[in-house]
């Protein structure tokens, strides 16, 4: 395949020329209730070609890599039709070319497991969860394992092959007091690693299912303004989908409003907030050794003593903002071109002990893990899975129905206290943008306390 790649590219009339090729190997089981509801067993083979002609970026997928040639003569064709219909040109910034293989060892390698034992572990799973209490009346149990290789080379001189692996598992339970009110407990664990990662798992699957029954007992938050703590999973979710968005460079571009207040220097928070996106964390599902560009992951400070430090990029954005590329284009398959995209997105760790971020909160919430959120501008809300009142310095009741709203950078400003607990984790799905999900990543952060939080309720 080398040999027909790199002549295709020689054979090139583009300014500039990229293929990338993906092999694709996915496995899904999902448990409803008693029933095995989807079992999947694909396998994937296809790429695209971008070429870039007087400014114009023409582009073909295909799953024939034997007209490769053809495919690059019709991405050529295809931007010199775009050039010359008056669109911005396309400038890219200079990276230097590659040439490597990125090859996975895996402990438990998911692909060597018969489907059969995948079926039948995920089949225990969801025994525990249904047999847990007479008050569950539903469970979901799924697993989905993917393990990609990409082949990329350009016109540049790079040519890589990195190996990517990604296993996901979901347990879930609902719990029904036979009055219609129906409650929610899940666990979530997603990693770039082996089956190892998801063995094990009964003492999660019975804590889903204990949760369910346990939040029919939890009473609803108070509303108001609160002191809010949020635990590591909760607020990875916020500063990714929150923040970090903000930080992808041709997000702004279509922004001015908000280009305008992320600029390099400005204040977001105390000097102790330190947002980092990250490419290469081990066991990281956002973990790519170079991205659909070809370009080496970097760390990448976006936040650094309180202030916005950097934006992340493709190169194309890099060019249009005279900045370096960060490794942060991104693809979700074959069919689709890179964007500006996170990777390990996540909060730096702080001074501060959890028991000491408690102690002086008279009345407040522990909000815990995420179900979810959305953002509009700088105006968010987020629902946490659950919450327990903090009142005179302890860790109080369950509650439930946690909304968080506010101004986002109003919120980071009344970050008061980070704790030294990080913790950066992944779940199943992944990150949505521009029509591509879901593209594997993963956040975190350690305790986060914020001021004067508004939280719905009662």
């Amino acid at each position: 395949m080398k040999q027909t790649i790199k002549q295709a590219i020689a054979d090139s009339s583009a300014d500039y020329t990229e293929i990338r090729i993906e092999r694709r190997w996915l496995n899904r089981v999902l448990f409803q209730r008693e029933k095995l509801e989807t079992l999947e067993s694909a396998t994937e083979l296809g790429g695209v070609v971008r070429c870039l002609k007087n400014g114009g970026w023409g582009i073909a997928v295909f799953n024939d890599v034997a007209l490769l040639s053809n495919h690059v003569r019709e991405a050529t064709q295809m931007a010199a039709i775009v050039a010359a219909s008056g669109t911005e040109p396309v400038n890219l910034a200079d990276v230097s070319p590659v040439e490597e293989e990125v090859r996975v060892t895996l402990e438990h390698d998911f692909r060597a497991v018969p489907l059969q034992q995948k079926v039948k572990l995920m089949q225990s799973y969801n025994g525990i969860i249904l047999g847990e209490s007479d008050k569950i009346v539903a469970s979901q149990v799924q697993y989905v394992d993917r393990f990609v290789e990409v082949t990329f080379a350009n016109s540049e001189g790079s040519y890589l092959v990195q190996e990517l692996p990604d296993i996901t598992l979901l347990l879930g339970a609902a719990a029904s007091d036979g009055k219609g009110d129906i409650q929610q407990g899940m666990e979530l664990t997603g990693e770039a690693g082996g089956f190892e990662c998801v063995e094990g798992m009964e003492e999660q699957a019975q804590v889903a299912a204990r949760r369910a029954v346990a939040m029919l007992d939890a009473k609803p938050v108070e509303g108001g303004q609160h002191t809010v703590i949020l635990d590591p999973r909760l607020a990875g979710v916020f500063i990714h989908e929150a923040f970090g968005h903000f930080c992808e460079a041709d997000f702004l571009f279509k922004n001015p409003r908000l280009a305008k207040i992320m600029t390099l220097g400005a204040e977001f928070g105390g000097e102790d907030l330190q947002v980092v996106d990250e490419g290469f964390i081990a066991g990281g599902r956002g973990n790519v050794p170079y991205d659909d560009e070809g370009v080496r992951r970097e760390k990448t400070y976006l936040i650094k003593d309180g202030r916005l430090h950097s934006l992340i990029h493709s190169r194309e954005t890099a060019a249009k903002m005279g900045a370096n590329p960060t490794g942060n284009a991104r693809a979700v398959s074959y069919e689709y071109e890179p964007i500006v995209r996170m990777t390990n997105t996540y909060i730096e760790n702080g001074s501060s002990s959890f028991e000491e971020m408690i102690r002086d909160v008279e009345h407040g919430v522990y909000a815990v893990d995420a179900y979810g959120g959305q953002t509009e501008f700088e105006q968010f809300s987020f629902s946490a899975a659950y919450g327990y009142e903090i009142v005179n310095g302890e860790v109080g009741e369950m509650v439930r129905n946690v909304v968080l709203s506010g101004n986002l950078f109003e919120t980071m400003k009344s970050i008061d206290a980070i704790g030294s607990d990080l913790k950066i984790e992944g779940g199943p799905g992944g990150c949505g943008k521009g029509g591509q999900a879901p593209l594997a990543v993963t956040a975190g952060a350690p305790h986060v306390r914020i001021r004067n939080v508004t939280i719905g309720g009662k």
